[in-house]
């Protein structure tokens, strides 16, 4: 089996049906991309600074995932496997003000994390590090929602419970 550096990004068999349903009710279609959008919020958050001096990090795994999906408003219309599914908004601005919070869950992590989004409704703030793995953050706890983007999007929009990330 290709790895997924390998896989045709406009595949139209990349997602599920479900999945796939709900991305292109938001406006995403294979080969979306949208740079100038993804550059604006690296440049966005690069030049954000908290008052304590936290700064947000920016890589390529996060803005070829803004390019892809950012500004999309998923809302999945069936029911979830495990939990409800989420309703994500893809806009890392979501994160502006939370560089501390990632930069402790990217050295608990031993790399960088970057804001991807927020789930709606619970306002869990999802996150993207340098390898392309995605986690959510919210009052419960941290959980790891996949290896790469579509991952993390099965997980959300089909109601998948997330493993919870447990200290070493």
């Amino acid at each position: 089996m290709p790895d997924s550096a390998s896989v045709d990004r406009t595949s139209s068999t990349r997602f599920s049906v479900p999945v796939d349903a709900t991305l292109r009710a938001a406006g995403w279609q294979p080969g979306r991309w949208d740079i100038k959008q993804a550059e604006f919020w690296a440049d966005a958050l690069r030049t954000h600074v908290s008052p304590a001096g936290h700064r947000h990090a920016v890589f390529p795994a996060a803005v070829e995932a803004w390019a892809e999906f950012g500004g999309l408003h998923l809302t999945p219309t069936g029911p979830g496997r495990h939990v409800a599914p989420s309703q994500p908004h893809l806009d890392p601005l979501h994160g502006l003000h939370m560089a501390r919070t990632l930069g402790d869950l990217g050295r608990a992590l031993d790399t960088e994390v970057s804001p991807l989004g927020a789930e709606s409704g619970t306002e869990a703030l999802l996150a993207i590090d340098t390898e392309g793995r995605v986690y959510a953050l919210d009052h419960s706890g941290d959980w790891y929602l996949g290896p790469d983007i579509d991952q993390a999007l099965t997980t959300l929009l089909t109601g998948t419970r997330p493993p919870r990330l447990q200290a070493t």
